[in-house]
């Protein structure tokens, strides 16, 4: 677990430190910034996107995630938190509703949340979670930066589900072949960029209630391996 420790950690200072510039910077150097970030995103969603080797399983895992996700609500789920801290904190912190959904859904999707738990929790070696720490670190100064204290409550889903699939990994270990991490991570790419398309306000895409494809590219990768 200590790599998820040291991963919250990093999450929550570099949010504290963004808040804290927040003021310090003007506003057109806050919007370059996060178009600039926003772009960063995509080119790492395409990356992870171009993975695949059965590209019929993203676009199933995607159409059932978004049919399931839709159903159970994810995305309005995680608003209605951010509503929920919104009031509790002040709307003078910034739109921590953006900031806290947003950040939720960058950090917890993508190959290394769930590799580096994996790792982690089979073999005590937390480096590939150190290594997200940093990245995750340095984006949570840039998140909070423009969208506010938000971005530090995303440390909850992080913890929460990284620590789980830490804490779970020796069970889940003998289930996950290489082809599923492979069609999982490819899907998670195109969630990734989904979140970037939706950082430079090109649409509004609602990843959140596109997780549960994640699941279904699994449940592919395990069918058909090849």
């Amino acid at each position: 677990m200590i790599g998820t420790v040291v991963n919250s950690g990093a999450i929550v200072a570099g949010a504290l430190v963004g808040t804290l510039l927040q003021k310090a910077i003007p506003e057109k150097y806050k919007t370059t910034v996060m178009q600039g970030i926003g772009l960063a995103v995509v080119i790492i969603g395409i990356q992870m996107g171009l993975e695949t080797k059965n590209p019929l399983i993203v676009v199933g895992a995607l159409v059932l995630g978004a049919l399931t996700g839709e159903a159970a609500g994810v995305e309005d789920g995680l608003e209605k938190i951010g509503r929920w801290l919104q009031g509790k904190i002040g709307s003078r912190h910034g739109n921590v509703v953006r900031g806290f959904v947003t950040a939720s859904l960058v950090y917890c999707v993508g190959a290394m949340a769930i590799m580096g738990s994996l790792q982690d929790g089979l073999t005590g070696d937390p480096s590939i979670l150190y290594i997200k720490s940093i990245l995750d670190g340095v984006t949570a100064i840039v998140f909070a930066s423009t969208l506010g204290i938000g971005v530090a409550f995303s440390v909850v889903p992080v913890f929460l589900y990284q620590g789980s699939i830490t804490l779970g990994a020796v069970y889940l270990q003998p289930f996950l072949e290489p082809a599923m991490i492979r069609e999982m991570t490819a899907t998670g790419g195109l969630l990734i960029l989904g979140i970037g398309l939706n950082l430079l306000a090109i649409t509004k895409i609602r990843v959140g209630n596109l997780l549960p494809g994640l699941l279904f590219a699994l449940a592919g990768g395990f069918l058909f391996p090849g």
